[in-house]
């Protein structure tokens, strides 16, 4: 006799993140509440760069008490990624260890990046060719799996782990996937994010020249801002985000604090450019439709959407048509933000980074506005809430993230019941 198959339902007990914004979650967000811009001006000029704006961090988080022998080991977005990593595990655990209450084996680690460490292995080219010789750690830097191994070590994780690859998507899609095995019964507890950082001048070139990136150079309401006429690309931006995802019986059962509920999860590839999204939409309407359907729900409860919004000018144009053939008439009624209008594009981190910002929106019972929404794109039409944050009551959210190379991927994140 066929058995209805039995999922867990998954919850998230911690976050963290290291973004221009600040050096917290919770900064990062007060940020965003007081309508900062974590980009500046960077006059990249003589090194044939035309974009005018980056997201920097300028401190990178403490790493006392990791090893030397994993800390040393690790590129700049690793080192980001286990800071955001150790905020999240503070947060789910409190000082303890997830293997006081769960098997290692059944604690596990998903963490993503765009272009790993493509800086470190930029330079240590031309120390090479001075000298013969570079850090004797180079291969771990350009190691994509270095913040996966690195969580690994730390914390005991010895369960499933893998590393998501997927360049604007990553972030969503590894939380994406570790709710996948935690709802399975694969895993108990997963940590899950990403970390990008691209400083160097070929790294911050080799997007520009695609002309991604803005054109704006010098006015900063200019250089990020979503579905405005006045959009000419995106702000390159480094930074980590990470979530501690955990079975909710098991979390409860333990006395975790939950954040919120994961009950949806969807991608689909574009299978069209390297770049350009699909003009037909297809993928991102399914990945949008096939996450509500996971998790039972219709457009119409959707309390508010954390878009994609890069600012460029295919991008904002194709995700608002995906949103009406997703939503349908829904789709007009329902607040929309893009917070990349802050934070710049975190690239691989974006999409776990926006994953907080929808938990904290619930939390706070605040929606963010997209920032420097003073000359909207008529065809962008859409509730993108312009310029000023809104307040309500907020259940239900989604979290959209998509890549190059024409990955989708949707999240729907709750207010836990």
């Amino acid at each position: 006799m066929n058995q209805k198959t039995h999922f867990n339902r998954v919850v998230v007990t911690g976050y963290g993140a290291v973004t221009p914004l600040g050096d917290t979650a919770q900064a990062c967000w007060q940020a965003i509440m007081d309508k900062q811009l974590g980009y500046r001006l960077v006059d990249k000029t003589e090194k044939n760069i035309q974009c005018h704006f980056l997201g920097l961090i300028d401190n990178e988080p403490s790493l006392k008490g990791v090893p030397a022998a994993i800390r040393r080991r690790l590129p700049r977005h690793s080192r980001l990624a286990l800071g955001a990593a150790r905020e999240a595990m503070e947060m789910a655990f409190s000082g303890s260890s997830p293997t006081e209450y769960y098997d290692p084996l059944m604690c596990g680690v998903i963490m993503g990046t765009g272009w790993a460490g493509l800086d470190e292995s930029y330079m240590s080219v031309s120390e090479f060719e001075k000298t013969g010789v570079t850090s004797p750690f180079n291969c771990f830097y350009a190691m994509p799996n270095a913040t996966t191994a690195a969580c690994s070590q730390f914390w005991n994780l010895r369960g499933y782990q893998n590393t998501t690859i997927a360049a604007c998507a990553t972030g969503t899609i590894a939380i994406g996937d570790a709710f996948e095995v935690i709802r399975s019964g694969r895993a108990a507890m997963m940590l899950a994010g990403a970390g990008e950082s691209l400083r160097t001048d070929c790294a911050v070139w080799n997007i520009d020249i695609l002309g991604a990136l803005t054109h704006e150079a010098a006015d900063p309401t200019r250089a990020s801002c979503p579905f405005s006429a006045d959009r000419s690309g995106f702000v390159l931006s480094e930074g980590a985000a990470v979530l501690c995802l955990e079975e909710r019986e098991s979390a409860i059962a333990r006395g975790a604090t939950i954040l919120g509920e994961i009950t949806g999860y969807a991608n689909f590839s574009d299978a069209f450019d390297f770049t350009s999204p699909a003009e037909d939409c297809l993928a991102r309407v399914k990945t949008i439709q096939m996450a509500l359907q996971q998790a039972d729900i219709e457009p119409e409860a959707l309390d508010y959407i954390n878009a994609h919004g890069t600012s460029t000018a295919l991008n904002d144009l194709n995700e608002t048509e995906s949103l009406k053939k997703a939503l349908g008439s829904a789709a007009y009624k329902i607040p929309i933000s893009s917070t990349k209008s802050y934070s710049g594009h975190l690239i691989a981190a974006a999409g776990s980074f926006e994953s907080i910002i929808c938990l904290q929106a619930i939390q706070n019972g605040v929606m963010p506005a997209t920032a420097n929404l003073s000359n909207p794109d008529p065809e962008c039409d859409l509730d993108y809430i312009p310029n000023e944050h809104r307040t309500g009551n907020i259940e239900q959210t989604l979290n959209l993230s998509f890549g190059f190379g024409g990955a989708n991927a949707a999240l729907i994140l709750e207010k836990s019941k």
